[in-house]
């Protein structure tokens, strides 16, 4: 996995942002099994409930076009720190990912950048093995 790039493609996926109401502009790009790359940005709306994060809205443009596995998500917004996920998102990476082998890179720039696994972001998940 080629993290330059995939960092890359979500400051790319940034510019894209509808965020006339925060201001505050996020872009994500999903890495598939395949290598296929899925960038998402932040999609606000008036009524607040309605808004879409960048990283669902990767994951939600991947599934519906019929991948289901996934390695990797990098994320890069407008702030000077590191841009961690929201519990939905995070409950939405538990229903695709292998959480001990999904990685979570969260850019502050190119260069700056942590990883995390799903698993350190989400410990005790509630996923589709808890229905069983």
């Amino acid at each position: 996995m080629d993290i330059y790039h995939l960092i890359r493609e979500a400051y790319e996926a940034k510019e894209n942002s509808y965020a006339p109401y925060s201001g505050f502009h996020v872009g994500a790009a999903l890495l598939s099994s395949d290598g296929a790359i899925y960038r998402g940005c932040n999609i606000e709306n008036a009524a607040y409930s309605p808004t879409n994060c960048a990283e669902r809205t990767a994951f939600f443009k991947a599934v519906s076009e019929g991948v289901r596995e996934f390695k990797a998500i990098a994320i890069a917004g407008d702030a000077q720190d590191y841009l961690a996920p929201c519990g939905v998102c995070r409950q939405v990476m538990a229903e695709f990912c292998d959480a001990e082998k999904f990685q979570i890179i969260l850019a502050r720039s190119l260069t700056d950048y942590k990883i995390f696994t799903l698993a350190e972001l989400l410990p005790e998940l509630f996923g589709p093995k808890s229905l069983q």
